[in-house]
This record gives C-alpha cells, sequence and structure tokens, in this order.
C-alpha cells in the first residue's frame, strides 16, 4: 500500500482469545475461521473454531506452498483470491482511494512477490476492483504486465450485478489480451459484506450447492446476453461451482432458445450449448456426476481443482481422491482434466500434462 493510505489497509489483528481476524476500517473484526482453513485435517478433528493463520497448511510463503504442493503430488496451481473475505470484504472500505490501492496492493504482492518465486507452479489470478468500467479495464491491463494468467471477478466491470451494454469494453480488452476472466463460486448480485459471524458455510445446503446454486442464473444470463458473439475468443471460467448439472442446464437451455427464437430481444448466432463447450470452462473437486457425464459436458470444458487450503480438500491425499473419480476414466481424458487443459489455458509448460498421462 502508498505510505500514506497504510494505515487504512486490510490487516491480521489478534483477538483477546489468541484467535486472528482480518480487520478492514469501518467493520467489525472477522475472525480467521471465516478462511476455512482445513488443510490437512481430518474429517472428525475439524470444525472452523479457534483457527489461527500460522497453524495451516496453505497460508504463508510461497516456498512453503511448493513444499506443500510436492506433498500431493502436484505440478502446479491456479491460485484464486478468497473472495469472500477479500476482495468482498474489501469493497467495504468508504474510500475508493483506498479501496483500488488495495486491490493493486494484492495484485502486487501476487505478481511480484508470491508467484515470482516459481512462476511455472504458482499461477496467479488478478483481483479487478467492483467500481467502474475503467477501473476494471486499468487493472486488467495491469495483472497482464505483471505476468499474471487471469483475472477473478465477483462482479461485472460496471460494478454491477449484472451485464450491461458498457461491460463490452472489459471484454474487448480481455479478450485482445488474451486474458481468460473468472467467476470465483458466484457473481455477487447485491455488494453486502459478509457476516461476521466466525463460521463459514453453517448450513449443509449452503456448504454442498453454493457454487452450482449461483452459477445456475450466471452462466443462462451471460450466454443470453449474446456476450459470446460479440467476443468470440475470450474465455471465461465457473471456479468452484461444480459441472454435474451443466448438462441439465444447457439441454433447457438449447430448447427454450429453440422455442423462443423468434421473438427473443437477444438473437444468438448457435444455441446456447454451443457457447458453453466453445468458450466455458468449469471447475470441480468431488463430483462423480460430472466426471460421469463428461461427454455430455465436454472433456475439454472440464477441469479438475482442489479446493486446497478449505474444507472441500483432500490434501495431502488429493491423489488418492482423484484416482477414486477417475476410477474408468481413459487415461488421455483424465490427463486432460486434470492437467491438459488447464495446461492450454494457462500457456503452461505441458510436460506436467505428459508426465499425468504416464
Amino acid at each position: 500500500m502508498p505510505a500514506k493510505l497504510r494505515e487504512k489497509a486490510p490487516r491480521t489483528i489478534k483477538l483477546p482469545d489468541g484467535g486472528d481476524a482480518i480487520l478492514v476500517e469501518g467493520q467489525p473484526p472477522y475472525p480467521a475461521p471465516f478462511l476455512d482453513l482445513r488443510a490437512g485435517r481430518t474429517n472428525e478433528t475439524w470444525e472452523p473454531i479457534g483457527v489461527t493463520v500460522d497453524d495451516t497448511a496453505g497460508v504463508g510463503p510461497p516456498e512453503q506452498r511448493l513444499r506443500e504442493q510436492d506433498m500431493d503430488a502436484l505440478h502446479a496451481e491456479v491460485l484464486f483470491p478468497n473472495m469472500q473475505v477479500g476482495p468482498r470484504l474489501w469493497r467495504t472500505l468508504a474510500d475508493d482511494d483506498v479501496y483500488r490501492a488495495t486491490v493493486r496492493a494484492y495484485n502486487d504482492w501476487l505478481g511480484e512477490e508470491y508467484c515470482a518465486v516459481s512462476r511455472d507452479r504458482l499461477i496467479g489470478l488478478g483481483v479487478i476492483p467492483w467500481t467502474n468500467v475503467d477501473d476494471a479495464i486499468a487493472e486488467l491491463e495491469y495483472c497482464k504486465r505483471l505476468g499474471l494468467k487471469g483475472v477473478c471477478l465477483s462482479v461485472f466491470p460496471s460494478g454491477k450485478g449484472y451485464p450491461t451494454p458498457e461491460d463490452d469494453r472489459f471484454w474487448d480488452s480481455a479478450q485482445a489480451l488474451g486474458v481468460a476472466v473468472h467467476f470465483h463460486v458466484r457473481l455477487m448480485r447485491q455488494v453486502t459484506k459478509p457476516h461476521p459471524k466466525g463460521v463459514r458455510g453453517d448450513t449443509l445446503h449452503g456448504l454442498a450447492g453454493n457454487g452450482a446454486q449461483a452459477c445456475l442464473t450466471d452462466l443462462p444470463e451471460i450466454i443470453a446476453s449474446g456476450v459470446h458473439d460479440r467476443f468470440p475468443q475470450l474465455t471465461w471460467v465457473a471456479a468452484e461451482t461444480g459441472a454435474g448439472w451443466i448438462p441439465y442446464i444447457l439441454e433447457q437451455l438449447d430448447d427454450r432458445w429453440w422455442r423462443n427464437r423468434s421473438w427473443l430481444p437477444v438473437r444468438l448466432r448457435h444455441p446456447p450449448s454451443v457457447y458453453f463447450r466453445r468458450n466455458w470452462r468449469a471447475t470441480f473437486m468431488i463430483d462423480h456426476v460430472a466426471v460421469e457425464n463428461r461427454e455430455a459436458i465436454g472433456v475439454e470444458n472440464l477441469m479438475w481443482s482442489t479446493d486446497y487450503p478449505h474444507h472441500g480438500c483432500d490434501w495431502p491425499a488429493s491423489r488418492r481422491a482423484v484416482t477414486a473419480m477417475f476410477r474408468d476414466v481413459p487415461a488421455i481424458e483424465r490427463a486432460r482434466m486434470c492437467a491438459g487443459n488447464a495446461v492450454a489455458l494457462y500457456g503452461l509448460d505441458n510436460r506436467a500434462s505428459k508426465q499425468e498421462v504416464r
């Protein structure tokens, strides 16, 4: 952060009970359990209470992260920000200058310090500010110069929770730069601050259906906006949304498009499913339904992910989970979903995907 704004920057503080919390100006402390730092704990011993940022895997310097990749037999990771208590919490800052500086400070740290230790194994995604299209484009271009491999949005580039014509300037820039746009779990329909309960995902249905529930609305709305006809080379990634639900929604979109295409205000050139298979990637963690229905989704559209270090991960035994899920999948298809599709999307060294085949 610039020196004149540093006192207003978000920071980690120690609570009276010894736990850690994130403090953002004008907001109550958000305890570290909200970060959902479960990696390495068992199902029987894990609960999001009393967590500190220095007693868990996944939190620390990049050298630690590389060692943890080795422990999990991973070649590389794509690194997403925690949208809940990162960008979402930052947006509660009242001063837009402080807010934009916070986003820039995160991107600088990620691109210049963290990923720089091993750019072929630490694949960073930049954060885009939630203010306006001009700010969004400026940060997109900056992230590209930093060497980050994509950007993560929680609202549309205009700062709104729905697509607007003014967003097209951002999509045009992203397409021209060859930068994939990512939505991590959901798009924010209304910008609200997270509740400082100290417990993340305190309902079973919230834990189980979070990403898919939101993307059932987000994906059709984006496709129906006609954006893929205007920017056919732009890649979109639905992250942590799962994928088992995708064949159903594509079938329904195609059917409703076919029945109503003569009067719909947006005249799509192709059935909606064409745009998904051409322009989208979806990541999943434990999703046997997606793997079983991979042909209906598109093997080239699927990317396995770990959710590391959050509660959905199996670190340091990801190989065991992957082996069980991909047991009857041909090696070449497994290699694409576990490595090859990501290698192609992010322009990485393809040795990782070849090793996966072997």
